[in-house]
C-alpha cells in the first residue's frame, strides 16, 4: 500500500502554511484521500508527483520518511554515478536513498536513473568485486541496498492505470541475478505499464504456468548467467512458443546472451539498455494506438 501522510506534515517539509496547502488540494493540484473519519490524507506518490512538476522545495524532508537533505542536492547522472557507487560500496543506505530521491525530484527519468546511475555503477561494482578489489559481502549488500532503493522508487511513482498493458518477467533457473530484471519493472511501470517481475531463477514451468494465467502484452527475460548454453535454448524456446500462444511479445537482455546462443533464439526484440527497452515500447504502443484507430 501507499503510504499515507497529512496535510501538516507535507505543509511543513516543504515550508509552506497548512491553509495553502489545502487550497492546492481544493484546486486539485494534489490528490487527496478521506478517511473513514472524514480526515484528508496524500498520497506518499502523489506528493512526489506534485514537487516534481512544481517549483516547491522539500525543507523538512524528514517529515516524510526521507533523509535529511533530500531535494537539496546539486545531482548530475554523471557525479549521482560515482557518489552512489561509493556509498552502495560503503554500505550508506541513506546516501543512497537521498541520491536516487534527488534525480527523481528533479525531474530525471526512472529509466535515466536506472541505466546512467544504478546500473553503471553495479556494473562498476561487479568489476571491482570480480578483481579482487572488492569483498564478496560489499558486494552482497550492495545488491540488497540496490533492490531496496527500486522499491522505493517504484513506491514514489504513480501507479499505473487499471486498463494498462500487462507484462511480467524476471530471470530463468540458474540466473540469480534480480537487480535487471526489477529495474525493467519499474522503468515499465513509468511507461504506464501494469509490470510485474516474478523474481530470479524461475523454472521453465512457472513461467509457462504465469504467461497462460496472466495473458500479458509483453513478456521480458534478463539473462545475466547461462549455466548450459543448449539447455537454456531448448528452454527458452518452449518458454516462447507459450509466450506466442497468449499474444505476448518477447524481449530479452544480458550480457550471457552472446551472439551465437541469439542466432539460436527467437524474440521480438533484443535490448542493450533501458532506453533501447523503453524506445520499443513506445514503438509497440504506438502500433496498437494505430490499429485501435
Amino acid at each position: 500500500m501507499t503510504k499515507l501522510v497529512t496535510p501538516k506534515q507535507v505543509a511543513q517539509a516543504i515550508g509552506v502554511s497548512e491553509s495553502s496547502l489545502k487550497r492546492w488540494c481544493d484546486k486539485g493540484l494534489l490528490a487527496t484521500i478521506r478517511t473513514a473519519g472524514g480526515h484528508r490524507r496524500l498520497a506518499l506518490d502523489e506528493v512526489f508527483q506534485f514537487l516534481r512538476r512544481s517549483e516547491q522545495e522539500l525543507v523538512r524532508p524528514e517529515l516524510l520518511g526521507l533523509p535529511s537533505n533530500t531535494g537539496r542536492g546539486e545531482i548530475v547522472l554523471t557525479r549521482a554515478r560515482e557518489q552512489i557507487r561509493d556509498a552502495l560500496v560503503a554500505g550508506d543506505e541513506d546516501k543512497c536513498r537521498r541520491i536516487v530521491l534527488d534525480l527523481y525530484l528533479a525531474g530525471q527519468t526512472v529509466c535515466e536513473i536506472c541505466d546512467r546511475v544504478l546500473a553503471e555503477a553495479f556494473h562498476e561494482i561487479g568489476d571491482h568485486w570480480e578483481c579482487g578489489e572488492v569483498s564478496v559481502y560489499r558486494e552482497r549488500r550492495a545488491c540488497e541496498i540496490g533492490s531496496r532503493l527500486l522499491h522505493e522508487l517504484r513506491s514514489s511513482m504513480p501507479s499505473p492505470s487499471a486498463d494498462a498493458p500487462q507484462a511480467i518477467g524476471g530471470t530463468m533457473h540458474s540466473d540469480p541475478y534480480r537487480l535487471p530484471t526489477a529495474m525493467i519493472e519499474v522503468v515499465l511501470r513509468e511507461l504506464g505499464w501494469q509490470a510485474t517481475s516474478l523474481g530470479a531463477e524461475l523454472p521453465t514451468s512457472t513461467f509457462v504456468e504465469a504467461l497462460n494465467d496472466t495473458k500479458p502484452k509483453l513478456l521480458w527475460l534478463t539473462v545475466s548467467s547461462i549455466e548450459t548454453p543448449a539447455k537454456f535454448v531448448e528452454e527458452y524456446a518452449e518458454i516462447h512458443r507459450v509466450a506466442d500462444e497468449v499474444g505476448a511479445v518477447v524481449v530479452v537482455g544480458g550480457r550471457a546472451l552472446n551472439s551465437e546462443i541469439r542466432q539460436q533464439m527467437v524474440y521480438s526484440a533484443f535490448c542493450d539498455n533501458l532506453r533501447h527497452l523503453a524506445t520499443f515500447v513506445d514503438t509497440l504502443q504506438a502500433g496498437v494506438g494505430q490499429q485501435k484507430n
